[in-house]
């Protein structure tokens, strides 16, 4: 069907889907059929979903995260370590470690890293909050003085970048910097492994 022959209304819908990351024309059509589809009760409450969660949701004040409210609830539960923080690059980082359970301090986003070649400098993401945190224990969350910063950057060139950029001001300022383990993972075989990974696993070995 061509897209001049669907009404107006729908080809703005169909338009509003394929805008969205990973969505092609063909899947916003599909999109926009399954609301057509729906009863109005169904259709209006994924509307009001939509607005909702661009009324109520904001950057947390002190972590950056995205939360309904400030300062998000990780960042005010006094059952987290609020001395160590573990700084990833986007929101959905820090949902991947919240799943496994394992890290029990605080959190901070950059919303980005580094890219000098891509114009990307540190005033374009949230390093100067993240080094306010370090200078000045009231804004961290519960206003405790940061004593380890954990790097749980992407590891590539740019999050290898960004991580030297914080550890080397995290230096200057007493506070420890480390990073992620990486390695081989379980499984794997070491034919497949590329030499950065494998330089990386030997650099972190263990005891047995």
């Amino acid at each position: 069907m061509s897209n001049a022959a669907y009404p107006e209304s729908v080809r703005r819908l169909i338009d509003a889907f394929a805008a969205m990351p990973g969505i092609g024309r063909r899947s916003a059509e599909r999109l926009a059929f399954h609301v057509l589809r729906q009863s109005p009760a169904e259709a209006l409450e994924l509307s009001r979903a939509v607005e909702e969660v661009k009324k109520k949701v904001k950057h947390c004040g002190v972590c950056w995260s995205l939360a309904d409210a400030d300062p998000c609830p990780i960042c005010a539960d006094p059952k987290r370590d609020a001395s160590t923080v573990l700084v990833v690059e986007q929101p959905k980082d820090l949902l991947v470690m919240e799943k496994t359970g394992l890290f029990r301090g605080v959190y901070h986003v950059l919303l980005g890293r580094l890219d000098p070649l891509g114009g990307v400098g540190p005033d374009a993401i949230t390093l100067d909050a993240l080094l306010g945190r370090l200078d000045h224990p009231e804004k961290n969350a519960r206003g405790m003085p940061v004593t380890e910063l954990i790097l749980g950057l992407n590891p590539d060139l740019e999050g290898d970048t960004t991580a030297l950029w914080i550890a080397r001001e995290a230096g200057e300022r007493g506070v420890r910097s480390t990073r992620l383990a990486r390695g081989l993972p379980s499984g794997s075989q070491l034919e497949f492994a590329n030499p950065a990974v494998i330089g990386d696993a030997l650099k972190g070995r263990t005891s047995l």
